[in-house]
């Protein structure tokens, strides 16, 4: 993929169709690393596919035989020099802790980075094709200067969201989702990002 958030998207599509109501997509920034976290509360994996989920042949969808999503993340991730880390408990074992996490760090100064590219845009598709999700999203940079590390985010937590909007207006609304839109917008350029 030409850009990690279509990788998020399509990671956080698996976490949805494995019945998660809770997806936390987390950015961890520097000025040479990236980590990236997609954590659902779904129903999870075996340990024995939990094994074979980064082979491409390994999948449960029926509609083709290969999954790509999760190998060419931790292609991306080690290009870099990076990685990544997956780790799953099944509903069955222990239904308050389920679900799944991937997490896969990245160099950015590595010539292969893949650029994380439209982030806006894949939260935006996400609310607008499964409203009935909760979404928690963090991007947090922590830059190092002359005078030391300092820290800011984006961030956007549909939780609160829904307290504000009532049972009546769905997450997918074009006015919610503009507003999405221009609040991420806005915390990226304040950020000079």
């Amino acid at each position: 993929m030409k850009e990690l958030s279509l990788n998020i998207l399509d990671i956080a599509q698996n976490s949805i169709t494995a019945e998660a109501d809770l997806v936390e997509i987390t950015l961890q920034e520097t000025d040479t690393t990236l980590s990236l976290s997609i954590k659902d509360n779904g129903y999870g994996m075996s340990p024995e596919f939990l094994a074979s989920v980064a082979d491409p042949f390994s999948t449960t969808r029926t509609t083709r035989k290969v999954g790509m999503g999760i190998p060419l993340l931790k292609l991306a991730a080690e290009q870099t020099g990076g990685g990544i880390t997956i780790a799953s408990t099944q509903r069955k074992v222990d239904p308050e802790h389920c679900g799944t996490e991937i997490t896969a760090f990245f160099h950015k100064d590595h010539l292969d980075f893949t650029p994380l590219g439209d982030i806006v845009s894949t939260i935006c598709t996400l609310l607008q094709g499964f409203p009935e999700v909760d979404y928690l999203f963090t991007h947090s940079y922590v830059r190092t200067t002359e005078a030391g590390e300092s820290e800011t985010a984006v961030a956007l937590d549909t939780r609160d969201m829904r307290v504000i909007l009532g049972d009546d207006v769905p997450l997918s609304d074009p006015m919610v989702l503009l507003w999405v839109r221009d609040t991420l917008e806005e915390q990226y350029s304040e950020l000079g990002k």
